[in-house]
């Protein structure tokens, strides 16, 4: 450990100590006290009223939720094959509220003035603010996909991307398949949120396919991406499962591209795969989708489904569009220090929304900013500056399609030069890696999800 990340760690184990007497009765609102609002409960706002109450119990914080009844988007592919009951994504603030003291209003922002410095909600709630962290996660942009719209996701061809009714609907979907059924799911262009997820879901739906008995299902990838996180062992884990050739021309997200020895033990196949993965490069790129025929026509070619799922393209969330914090990208450009917007001051936006290149856009990404700014707000409130050299990462599991095979990568972010930079460790499992490895990998996606989710929402599990 390097003598920043041990500071670092003091910094948080100290904080952490405190947390063990319930922070609610640490200290009361009064007259002059900071107020900092959060516009979102996600993973993202949640981690940061719960860090900032930790490290600064004097500010009173107050997050604004249009979802009493949250349910978390990570791990949600695994109720679509039975892998998971729905009602294990459910969340409860109940922790954040009776044990870190923070307030919650459960409503819709549908305003925020920059120069009061005021949020504004569809019920009437008016909250002054010194610091507005929003983390008010991603919209679909189907106007970009010829004859989708939002009404057809959300009866026909759900993206199931916010868990809740669409992932419900896409189960049934699932569960209802044809034997040998054909599947199509269309990833939307990069950067969306959960990079690999498009591809874990592919390979969850194929083993189930398999698993029922089917002996010739048929699930295909129509991918405008010509790669993505993880693909480097994904792709020979779906060649070796599913009979998959590796696409011609294929480069791995991480630039590390195979040997010839390493391609001299993949096998080729002169039969349909029952994964078919088709890239950018090789016409995988959507033109048209045609709900009452249930076809989509890409560059390679009209194909034909009992199912599809399409995730449209993701940009910021809708308070962030209106608010006019995004800039031509559809994502929300902020300071790599601070994560304070560029476009208005005493605005942070972490999570999904903000424009933080080259970290990916998950939940790991946006618990690892939600620290960071809560420690940069506090010193800031403080009078204190801005805290330097910044530090985070992010780390991915990812369910292989065998149920106790999983995949992870993983990166490290610092600030250099006023921008984000990653890493130069290879951020994936090796090309010869066994099969404990990739059953290891499944234990440790399993505890990582409920130590995540206790980290994020809930308090110490001694206290």
């Amino acid at each position: 450990m390097s003598a920043l990340n041990r500071r670092q760690f003091l910094k948080i184990s100290s904080a952490a100590a405190a947390a063990a007497t319930p922070l609610a009765a640490a200290k009361k609102a009064s007259a002059g006290q900071a107020h900092v609002v959060v516009v979102g409960g996600g993973v993202g706002g949640a981690t940061f009223a719960k860090y900032l109450r930790m490290y600064d119990p004097g500010t009173k914080v107050t997050i604004v939720q249009n979802e009493k009844d949250y349910q978390r988007r990570y791990g949600s592919s695994e109720v679509i094959v039975n892998h998971i009951a729905d009602s294990a994504l459910n969340i409860s603030y109940d922790d954040l509220s009776s044990y870190y003291g923070v307030e919650f209003v459960f409503d819709n922002v549908i305003g925020i003035d920059f120069d009061k410095r005021q949020v504004r909600t569809q019920g009437g709630t008016t909250l002054n603010y010194d610091r507005v962290v929003l983390s008010p996660g991603i919209t679909f942009d189907y106007s970009q996909v010829p004859g989708m719209t939002e009404a057809i996701a959300n009866t026909k061809i759900p993206h199931a991307w916010n868990a809740g009714a669409q992932l419900r609907l896409l189960k049934d979907q699932v569960n209802t398949l044809p034997v040998d059924g054909k599947v199509i799911i269309v990833p939307p262009p990069a950067p969306f949120r959960c990079p690999p997820g498009p591809y874990e879901r592919a390979g969850l739906i194929t083993q189930w396919m398999l698993e029922r008995g089917d002996k010739n299902p048929s699930v295909t990838i129509l991918d405008v991406n010509n790669n993505f996180p993880g693909d480097y062992n994904m792709v020979q884990l779906w060649n070796r499962f599913f009979g998959m050739n590796v696409p011609k021309d294929f480069t791995p997200f991480t630039q590390i591209k195979y040997t010839h020895e390493q391609l001299a033990t993949l096998k080729t196949f002169d039969t349909p795969a029952k994964l078919q993965w088709i890239p950018g490069n090789l016409g995988g790129r959507v033109l048209k989708v045609n709900a009452d025929t249930m076809t989509v026509e890409a560059e390679a070619g009209k194909f034909e489904a009992d199912l599809i799922n399409l995730i449209p393209p993701l940009k910021a969330g809708k308070i962030a569009i209106d608010m006019g914090l995004t800039d031509a990208s559809g994502w929300c450009p902020v300071d790599p220090t601070t994560f304070e917007s560029k476009l208005h001051p005493l605005v942070h936006v972490i999570g999904d929304s903000s424009l933080a290149d080259p970290m990916p856009k998950s939940g790991y990404s946006a618990n690892n900013q939600a620290k960071m700014v809560a420690l940069q707000i506090k010193s800031l409130l403080a009078g204190n500056g801005v805290i330097e050299p910044i530090e985070m990462q992010n780390t991915c599991y990812v369910a292989a399609g065998p149920k106790d095979f999983s995949i992870f990568v993983t990166e490290f972010f610092r600030e250099k030069d006023g921008k984000i930079t990653e890493g130069d460790q290879p951020p994936l499992m090796p090309f010869n890696a066994t099969d404990e490895m990739y059953r290891l990998c499944r234990v440790y996606e399993e505890s990582w999800i409920e130590n995540f989710t206790h980290d994020s929402f809930y308090k110490p599990y001694w206290a």
